[in-house]
Order: C-alpha cells, then structure tokens, then sequence
C-alpha cells in the first residue's frame, strides 16, 4: 500500500472511492436526492481535479492510499483557523475497510496539519454513522457537540457529530 499525494492521474479513482463510499455508508442516513446532491457537488471529476491542483493551508490537497496504481482510499483536509485543522473527507473502497488504509491516510493528513501548526484537529460524522463514529473515536477523537450537517439547506435536518483531538 502507498501512501502519496494525489495528482491529476488519480481523479478518476478519488471520485469513484467516494461515490461508491457515499452510497455503502450514507443509504440508510440520507435520502437519495440528498445523496445525489452532494456527489454531484463535491464527487465530480472537474472540482477533484482543481482540488488536486490546487492546495493551501486551508485546504492542502487530496491523499491517496494506492494499491497497483489503483485508489482504493482518499481524503484530505487543511487548517481552519489559527493551530487547529479539520479532516474534511476520508474515504476507502468499501470492500478494503478495516485493513488500516484510514488510519495510514489519517496519518497522513495529520502529519501535514501539523507542519502547517496544528495541535488540534477536528471532524464531523454523521449521527448514525456506523463505520466513521467507531473509527474516529478509536483515534482518539472526542465528541463535543452536534450541529446541522453541512450541506443541508433542506428540511432534512441531518445532524453532524462533531469530534475533537490534540495532535
């Protein structure tokens, strides 16, 4: 497994992890329009290749885990204000789960906060998410308050649990 930076080669398979990520993990949680929504707004090949392209602090680029030049998992995130981060996306194949892929990219993305100065990073899961909460949680990440989810200008009223921890 590798480890790397993404580049403009890996759009394609950054989109498709997330996608197919999006569905295994949210089908119960989110309607289907919803779904369609957000992989619409932030899955496609156009906005992942600028995210590719362009990074900062705010935002320092899409990771990916690699196996035989094929991506099996993604994610990113980037600085929020002042030493604190956020992991804004993480995703793996849902077929590649519990193989240590997340932590490896998890790892990845902190090691990159932390050279931007961070010393605490955050997260938001979605309430009922059954294979983020677990995961975070087991890194260390605790629960701090809930809020509207992020993306929701329905009348949904999907919640995030967001998370904290000391890097």
């Amino acid at each position: 497994m590798k480890i790397c930076k993404a580049n403009s080669n890996h759009v394609e398979g950054i989109a498709k992890v997330c996608i197919e990520s999006n569905w295994s993990t949210y089908r119960d949680i989110y309607s289907k329009l919803y779904m369609e929504k957000v992989i619409r707004d932030f899955y496609n090949p156009q906005r992942i290749l600028n995210e590719v392209t362009h990074s900062s602090k705010e935002w320092g680029g899409y990771f990916v885990a690699l196996e035989d030049d094929e991506v099996v998992g993604a994610g990113g995130g980037g600085m929020i204000h002042g030493t604190t981060s956020e992991i804004f996306v993480l995703y793996l194949n849902p077929d590649r789960r519990n193989e240590g892929i997340g932590t490896q990219l998890l790892q990845a993305i902190t090691h990159q906060q932390k050279e931007f100065g961070a010393i605490e990073q955050w997260v938001s899961v979605q309430k009922g998410n059954r294979k983020g909460i677990p995961f975070y949680e087991a890194k260390g990440f605790q629960f701090q308050h809930e809020q509207k989810a992020y993306h929701d200008i329905t009348e949904n009223n999907y919640i995030s649990l967001r998370y904290k921890r000391h890097i």
